[in-house]
């Protein structure tokens, strides 16, 4: 797993990226009431806003960490936002993408490098 200094969490899995945010960000946006989805099918390029966090103290955007396609996206949430509260780095995935690129990959930071940038 690869992390982001926007506090997104990043998981290769084949040739697909599923992409969260992490418990402290979870943490620090408080209770989440909203999240807005891109839609499958979407083309995107790495910093593009993609998703909309809303929750009782602000609202967020999650950018896009890769350039490619986004080829799905977790429907639970848009029934269920508490659950980025409940689980962020598990059932509350926000999409997947699979990137045209995957060398900035190796420009995110791994476990230990996150534990100390949020320190």
């Amino acid at each position: 797993m690869k992390y982001t200094e926007e506090h997104e969490w990043l998981l290769p899995e084949d040739d697909l990226i599923t992409v969260g945010i992490t418990a402290h960000a979870a943490e620090q946006l408080g209770e989440v009431v909203y999240v807005e989805l891109p839609e499958p099918g979407t083309e995107v390029s790495k910093d593009d806003e993609i998703v909309v966090i809303e929750s009782v103290k602000a609202a967020s955007d999650i950018l896009a960490p890769l350039d490619g396609e986004i080829v799905e996206v977790n429907e639970s949430l848009a029934d269920d936002p508490g659950k980025v509260n409940d689980d962020p780095e598990g059932a509350a995935w926000f999409f997947k993408i699979k990137p045209s690129d995957l060398s900035p990959m190796d420009d995110y930071m791994d476990e230990a490098g996150y534990k100390d940038f949020i320190s």
